[in-house]
């Protein structure tokens, strides 16, 4: 499956602020870094600002851990009741067209709960509920999107992979 960078924005976002939230690096200087780069326009972080943004993230990870696609889908449908009023079709920038679910005059707190909720929907549509997911290693929280070419990815990274095989293996010898 073929996935598109421009619509990954939101879902990347959605991931990144997820894994912020639990890796115990939440400050309103890492939240605008983390924003900023993921293309999110004018991130003045105040601290009101960071704790809402914070609630949020922690609103997505049941999108990350659902065990059913219709569970994620449920959760994502809670996301996008709350995070996106409005959906519309814009050129800005001279970007192709593409889609934003809230004005760039709304404040921060709206525009990434919009660009995250959107993100996400439009990601589960594309990969059909699934591809999103939650470190199979026991000792890592770390939420991932999974864009590999078969989608069976269970870690979210080579290296909690190894380690947890090297367990198995220890285990089976045992």
């Amino acid at each position: 499956m073929q996935f598109e960078h421009d619509n990954m924005v939101g879902v990347h976002l959605a991931v990144a602020l997820v894994n912020l939230d639990s890796s115990g690096s939440w400050m309103p200087e890492t939240l605008e870094q983390t924003l900023r780069a993921h293309q999110i326009r004018r991130p003045h972080v105040t601290g009101s600002t960071s704790e809402d943004i914070r609630a949020w993230s922690r609103l997505m990870r049941p999108v990350f851990e659902a065990s059913s696609q219709a569970e994620r889908c449920q959760n994502i449908n809670a996301l996008l009741a709350d995070g996106a009023a409005s959906v519309y079709l814009t050129t800005h920038d001279n970007l192709r067209p593409h889609l934003h679910f809230a004005p760039d005059a709304q404040d921060l707190q709206s525009r990434v709960k919009a660009v995250t909720a959107g993100g996400l929907a439009i990601f589960a549509l594309q990969a059909e509920g699934e591809r999103l997911g939650v470190c199979a290693l026991g000792s890592c929280r770390t939420a991932f999107v999974d864009t590999s070419r078969n989608g069976r990815r269970a870690y979210c990274s080579p290296r909690c992979a190894n380690t947890d095989a090297v367990r198995r293996h220890r285990d089976k010898r045992r």
